[in-house]
C-alpha cells in the first residue's frame, strides 16, 4: 500500500533544504523575491525539482508555515484550559520569529485576489485548529472553528496590526473565558444571543 511507504530520506532533506533557503529570502526580501528562479539557484536544485514539490508558490507558502507550525505546539498534557493557553504561547511565540510570519503574510497579502492563496490560509487554520482538538480529544473537548477564531484572533492581532506581542495575561484570559464557557459558565449577555 501506498501509505505504508516510508518517505524517501532525500526527499525529505531536499524539501528541508529548499524550504530554508525560502525562508531566508523571504525573511530578507519579502514574498517577492521567493521566485522559483532565484530560489533554484540558491537551493542549487532544478525548478523541474521545486514545481514537483510545490506547483504553486502558494503551496510553498503553505509548506513554509506548516514547517515550523509544530514546534510551538504543547505536550498536550493538562487542562483544556491549560492546552489551549500553551498553544496560543506557542502561535505567539511563533509569529515573532519573521521567517515564521513572513509566509502568512504573503499568502494574506494575495487571498483576495487569488483563490490559491485564500485555499491555503483555510488549510493553514484547518490544520492547525485539528492538531489543537487532537491534543483536546483526551478531555472530550473539541474547539469549533468560531472557538478557534476567538482564540487566534486577539493573539494574530497583536501580532500583525498593533505590532507586539500578546502579553501573557491575554492569553491565559482568552483560554480560561473559553474554558468558562465551556464549562456552562457564559455570562448573560453571551446566553442572550440566538
Amino acid at each position: 500500500m501506498e501509505g505504508d511507504i516510508a518517505p524517501d530520506p532525500r526527499v525529505r532533506r531536499t524539501k528541508a533544504h529548499v524550504l530554508a533557503h525560502a525562508r531566508a529570502l523571504l525573511a530578507h526580501g519579502g514574498p517577492a523575491a521567493v521566485t522559483y528562479q532565484e530560489l533554484s539557484t540558491r537551493a542549487r536544485v532544478t525548478r523541474q525539482t521545486l514545481y514537483r514539490h510545490w506547483p504553486t508558490r502558494e503551496a510553498l507558502f503553505v509548506d513554509l508555515a506548516l514547517e515550523r507550525a509544530g514546534e510551538g505546539m504543547p505536550g498536550g498534557s493538562g487542562s483544556p484550559e491549560e492546552i489551549v493557553a500553551a498553544f496560543l504561547t506557542g502561535m505567539r511565540d511563533g509569529m515573532q520569529d519573521a521567517g515564521n510570519a513572513s509566509p502568512l503574510t504573503a499568502l494574506i497579502a494575495h487571498a483576495d485576489q487569488d483563490p490559491g492563496s485564500s485555499n491555503a490560509l483555510r488549510a493553514i487554520v484547518t490544520d492547525r485548529r485539528a492538531a489543537l482538538n487532537a491534543l483536546l480529544a483526551p478531555s472530550g473537548a473539541q474547539l469549533t472553528a468560531d472557538e478557534y477564531a476567538m482564540l487566534c484572533g486577539p493573539v494574530l492581532f497583536q501580532r500583525f496590526f498593533a505590532r507586539t506581542s500578546a502579553g501573557d495575561r491575554l492569553v491565559r484570559s482568552l483560554a480560561r473565558r473559553w474554558w468558562a464557557e465551556r464549562a456552562g459558565q457564559a455570562s448573560p449577555a453571551d446566553d442572550a444571543q440566538p
